[in-house]
């Protein structure tokens, strides 16, 4: 096996021959080398401190320096820490107030990812926070147990800011959750998994969009980072372990699975635990969706969480855009060693009913709303603020050129595309005519998939969920029921959350009235 010694004469005599803008194949690198040396980060827990009947947590976005690669130093941004932020952790029925500082040199913002909240709470783009001031929104949680997260969610500019470290995760419990038996020991069989894709200049900065494939798929990097951990291992102590898998990436689209082929439970997606566990071997998740498993380790062998390359089906055609379809998703990684200490603790056994889950009648919906996702086809902005959502002209052309849009219509901050009734149910019909699969997020509810081209969801989609994959040509019928809050003034987002995506347009605005 290659030493370490030559494999870092190997990135060095790489960095000198390639200039700072070309991508370095770290990911065929550090193959060659040990397996799995750094010990998995895991993140701060933050729970919070209680004053006169309000839970605050007070987050600090920082500039600050992270060694991902051997002899390299990365500036980074992260929340109360270099890079990401911590795990916050509050419970159902509490009021809080999250007081987050920009202490960078530009304006950001903070979504709560999956969070039921008043608009102006909520962390959209128009929430702006401004170098050197703070933003306190205060609220009363209503929410199931879920493995939430938060990021920046700034106009244009927030493919490059998740990408610098600004995210982290959420994790919120409830009576249900305190009911049930299922590893709850954060840190030790309670494990957060961020898992994200990055690639890196020859100095060891990220380097972000350079070609034009990055602008048509989304970043898609060569090295995987885990909580902010390249090369990760975890040693297991104890028999069972809840893994809260987040798909962070900009835009990667992952196939989890364990190199063993050995099976796992899923017990929760984004909306929290689903009503019973199912087991199964692998688990596709795109951008910003959340599942939570169990694996059972307790035969005592290392195991090694994998993402298997999906094959294409896309058709193969002289063009760019052939090329880099074919191309995307393609890559397989290996995420994750989890290695089982000799004497492991004894687990609970997953409860064969995890929660009750309120379903909505489809025959009770008022509404039907039909959000077209589109990529190119020569439509304009939107900027003259009209009503229509059709087809427009005068802006790209075909499929290509990086375009993206919703109805036609590219994301005007000064347009309101839906006003929504509080407590109607409504049908969302989301409508792929584009050639690429979108991650379609709705922020302020917690839907149920109905169906995808008439067919009933699969077990992993019959829970509660925020995002959900819209293949290219497939119709995905969603039920959303808006609850508690109106605000005919200040929007909500839906967008595709393939950050780039959604940079370059893909996302609407509504109110609740």
């Amino acid at each position: 096996m290659t030493n370490r010694r030559t494999i870092l004469k190997s990135i060095a005599l790489g960095a000198a021959a390639l200039s700072g803008g070309v991508r370095l194949p770290w990911h065929a690198i550090a193959q060659e080398a040990d397996k799995f040396p750094n010990p998995l980060q895991i993140p701060e827990l933050l729970e919070g401190t209680l004053i006169d009947g309000v839970r605050h947590y007070n987050l600090s976005l920082q500039e600050g320096t992270s060694q991902f690669l051997p002899g390299l130093t990365t500036p980074t941004w992260g929340i109360n820490r270099n890079f990401l932020g911590p795990t916050i952790r509050m419970r159902d029925t509490e009021t809080i107030r999250l007081n987050v500082s920009n202490n960078l040199q530009e304006a950001t913002n903070m979504h709560w990812h999956g969070f039921l909240v008043p608009a102006i709470c909520d962390g959209g783009p128009a929430q702006t926070i401004e170098p050197g001031t703070t933003w306190s929104p205060e609220f009363t949680l209503h929410q199931r147990a879920a493995t939430n997260w938060y990021h920046s969610h700034m106009m244009h500019n927030t493919g490059p800011q998740v990408y610098k470290g600004l995210a982290g995760m959420m994790i919120v419990e409830d009576e249900q959750s305190a009911s049930i038996e299922l590893p709850s020991q954060y840190g030790v069989d309670d494990i957060p998994l961020i898992v994200q894709d990055r690639n890196f200049n020859r100095d060891g900065s990220f380097r972000y969009i350079t070609r034009y494939d990055e602008l048509v798929q989304g970043i898609q990097g060569d090295t995987i980072l885990v909580n902010g951990t390249v090369w990760p291992h975890f040693v297991a102590t104890t028999q069972k372990m809840r893994l809260r898998i987040l798909n962070a990436a900009n835009s990667r689209t992952f196939t989890f699975a364990f190199s063993d082929n050995r099976p796992f439970v899923q017990i929760a997606s984004d909306g929290g635990l689903l009503e019973t566990p199912f087991e199964r071997t692998s688990m596709m998740m795109a951008p910003a969706e959340r599942a939570d498993i169990i694996v059972d380790v307790s035969d005592g062998r290392e195991v090694i969480l994998l993402s298997h390359g999906m094959v294409s089906t896309y058709p193969e055609h002289p063009g760019d855009l052939s090329r880099l379809l074919r191309s995307m998703d393609t890559q397989s990684f290996e995420i994750l060693s989890i290695r089982p200490q000799s004497s492991l603790a004894p687990s609970p056994i997953v409860p064969a009913a995890l929660s009750v889950i309120t379903k909505l009648d489809p025959s009770a919906a008022v509404t039907t709303r039909r959000l077209n996702l589109m990529m190119g086809h020569g439509h304009r902005s939107g900027e003259d603020r009209g009503a229509h959502s059709g087809l427009r002209s005068g802006f790209g052309g075909g499929f290509g050129g990086g375009n993206y849009s919703i109805n036609g219509r590219h994301h005007n901050l000064g347009f309101v595309n839906e006003q929504v009734p509080l407590g109607d149910i409504e049908i969302w019909e989301l409508n792929n005519t584009s050639p690429m699969t979108h991650p379609i997020h709705i922020h302020n509810v917690h839907f149920q998939i109905l169906d995808r081209n008439g067919t009933p969801p699969p077990p992993e989609e019959q829970g509660l969920k925020d995002t959900v994959r819209v293949r290219p040509s497939e119709l995905v019928r969603v039920l959303v029921r808006f609850e508690y809050y109106t605000d005919p003034e200040t929007p909500y987002m839906y967008h595709c959350h393939m950050l780039e995506h959604e940079d370059r347009g893909m996302m609407g605005q509504f109110v609740v009235v």
